[in-house]
């Protein structure tokens, strides 16, 4: 073993390129899109040194042309969790005896692949399968996650120096083990950064992953596991499984070996997962660490201070970017009489600029959403708030799944505070606005904090300092990342750590330090130089 105090490359966020016209980015990213478009692939399960080909397989479309398949993916049966677990114990003890620089240096490796040769294939795959605009893909699959890679090699080393104090009697050390057991990975469709950062942080500590990515996003989760190969992450470390969600994750949570869990996904299905690790609490070997990011109802108060071009274009870029399909979309929102007139204007303009389509033309913002099951819960609740009394669609409102899953950009204003898009999380292109009586400042933001059961993102738009105090108090409970005077999306990893409490999760901070220190189980060691050879203490002299 290499011996030495080593330090890591001082961690800088990627610079985020323009994709400018003409620029070589977009060149390049344009022909990796045509390249992977009119070609198909195959993707295996990866469990140890084998990918395995089950012959049960489903297609990978792409949503804004859901007619056309991407390829295909292979689905696991009982058998294949069970072989992965067995496979990823295995690999542990190897894996987390292993010095951590040499650990360090494969994530670091692997940043500098998406940093370079990986970059284009990335954002396309994220562009195609997710049918992100090439800057969403930009901030995300590359960007984001190479940020997630680099800060948290510089976190694993804050965290192994942080150390207890010592004297000249003994030596005090603090040893940061990873888990006993191993550690279970479910990702969303929506981040793909999410979906590298959530099995490798756990890795990064010297755990073993069983990582089980959406359905929807196995496409671009495909160029991670490639990454990962490349960088060196040893076979067994990082197991990744397709199938059905329900019978992996029951398997899973029936092993006595289960360590953790790292989830981002539904609050439902995190609520249903936590019950059952519950109910097994009995059989495991220690207390399985759950760390979890769920859904948001984000919110944007207005202040009758603030700016009205400011306020539009908060609403607009928070609450349609990736057409509304991140945890941290402004989905409600609570105006004042007094700009209301002014902010309606500037948003129905906007809203209107926008273009629709593919992702492979540069000059549309909104794209499509995610699925068909997705379109068909959006176009449900907009054609509600058609019949509604006490809603009116001012903006937007159509949408048609004859080619893609595209809704337009819709905005809800209503004269109810509880309507139904107020409360319940959508996930699509659909904001409400409420518009409420400037005298009613204070009561509006007992509002805002009263009305969603979650609690990720939210902010407050003002030019009144003691205003912006006011929400920032009253509201310290309503998000755990909370912006002023900006939108309540786009955390930098290393500058906002991300996460939020209340039924948005465990609030442990994805890009920080906080959320590293749940895949190890420090272990003290107390060295006396001089022992003892008499139990009897001074005070016994008499």
């Amino acid at each position: 073993m290499l011996k030495g105090f080593f330090n890591v490359p001082k961690a800088v966020n990627e610079p985020i390129k323009s994709y400018a016209p003409n620029s070589p980015e977009k060149t390049e990213v344009l022909a990796a899109y045509q390249s992977m478009w009119n070609s198909k692939i195959d993707v295996p399960l990866y469990i140890g040194s084998e990918e395995i080909k089950t012959g049960n397989t489903r297609n990978m479309i792409a949503p804004h042309d859901h007619k056309h398949v991407l390829g295909t993916y292979h689905l696991a049966d009982k058998s294949h969790i069970e072989s992965a677990i067995a496979n990823g114990l295995e690999a542990k003890t190897k894996w987390a005896n292993m010095a951590w620089e040499q650990r360090a240096a494969i994530f670091l490796k692997a940043a500098e692949l998406i940093a370079g040769p990986y970059r284009a294939r990335i954002n396309a795959a994220t562009m195609i399968a997710q049918s992100k605009n090439v800057f969403q893909a930009e901030i995300d699959a590359a960007c984001e996650f190479i940020d997630f890679l680099r800060f948290n090699v510089e976190f694993i080393t804050q965290i192994y120096n942080d150390q207890p104090q010592s004297n000249s009697d003994m030596w005090n050390r603090l040893e940061y083990r990873p888990l006993e057991g191993f550690i279970y990975a479910i990702t969303p469709f929506n981040f793909t950064s999410i979906a590298g950062n959530l099995p490798s942080s756990a890795a990064m500590m010297g755990n073993v992953v069983i990582w089980k990515p959406s359905d929807s996003q196995v496409y671009s989760a495909k160029i991670i596991i490639d990454v990962f190969k490349e960088a060196g992450v040893p076979d067994g470390v990082i197991n990744v499984v397709f199938g059905d969600a329900v019978m992996i994750t029951d398997t899973i949570l029936a092993s006595r070996d289960l360590a953790g869990l790292h989830f981002t996904g539904s609050t439902h299905v995190f609520k249903e997962i936590w019950s059952k690790i519950g109910t097994n609490i009995h059989h495991y070997k220690t207390y399985p660490r759950i760390v979890g990011e769920t859904g948001g109802k984000d919110f944007i108060v207005v202040h009758p201070s603030a700016n009205v071009k400011q306020v539009a274009t908060g609403i607009v870029r928070g609450a349609f970017e990736f057409q509304g399909q991140k945890c941290s979309a402004a989905s409600r929102a609570y105006v004042p009489q007094s700009l209301w007139t002014a902010i309606k204007k500037q948003l129905i303009t906007d809203v209107k600029s926008m273009r629709m389509g593919p992702p492979d033309d540069f000059g549309n913002f909104i794209t499509a959403v995610i699925h068909e099951g997705s379109f068909d819960k959006l176009a449900n609740f907009i054609d509600q708030a058609k019949k509604d009394a006490d809603a009116e669609i001012i903006v937007g409102g159509n949408y048609d799944k004859s080619v893609g899953y595209f809704i337009e950009p819709t905005i809800i204003v209503t004269t109810n505070p509880h309507y139904s898009t107020m409360e319940t999380e959508l996930f699509g292109p659909v904001m409400t606005i409420f518009v409420y009586e400037d005298t009613k400042w204070e009561e509006t933001l007992k509002l805002v904090d009263t009305t969603s059961p979650y609690a990720l993102t939210g902010a407050v738009f003002s030019k009144d300092r003691y205003a912006i105090e006011q929400a920032t108090i009253a509201l310290q409970n309503a998000a755990g990342n909370f912006y002023i005077n900006d939108k309540p999306t786009g955390a930098v990893v290393g500058m906002q750590p991300f996460g939020g409490a209340r039924a948005s999760g465990t609030n442990d901070k994805a890009g920080s330090v906080l959320n590293l220190l749940r895949w190890v189980s420090p272990r003290t060691i107390k060295e006396t130089f001089v022992t003892a050879e008499d139990y009897r203490y001074p005070f016994l002299g008499e």
